[in-house]
């Protein structure tokens, strides 16, 4: 449920809205699974779903999708700032965001606000890494 919310929201933000097509291409299913979906998400009150003309967010559903965005960008941009391979990034953000609480997603946002304004940090961060990578070598 989380990613249909996150994408539609991304989708509505990047292209001013979303469609089935959208949904199944981006997530990589059948559009009837995202009919399916939507249909739920929909009792769920987080989307106005109307057969043959599409859906549109409710408020709820747009904070959700506010709130998921966040949670994924603030996991790459973590992954990024420990050294993780960037062809790895996306797949571990997937694998982990949805196994994570809010508390924990709120702490590792204070860390990169910590590291954000202590550059010096990722630099000794950095060496250390390498100095580990070397003795591994």
């Amino acid at each position: 449920m989380e990613d249909y919310i996150e994408r539609i929201y991304a989708l509505i933000e990047e292209k001013g809205y979303a469609r089935v097509s959208d949904l199944a291409e981006n997530l990589e299913v059948h559009p009837s699974s995202v009919t399916k979906m939507i249909q739920k998400l929909d009792k769920g009150k987080y989307v106005v779903y109307e057969k043959y003309r599409g859906f549109v967010l409710t408020p709820n559903g747009k904070k959700l999708g506010k709130r998921l965005v966040y949670r994924h960008d603030l996991l790459e941009g973590f992954l990024k700032v420990i050294g993780v391979d960037s062809e790895n990034i996306y797949q571990d953000v997937e694998g982990i965001e949805h196994h994570l609480s809010w508390n924990a997603i709120d702490r590792i946002g204070d860390l990169l606000q910590f590291f954000d304004e202590n550059p010096e940090a990722v630099k000794e961060l950095r060496s250390i890494q390498q100095k580990n990578e070397q003795e591994q070598s």
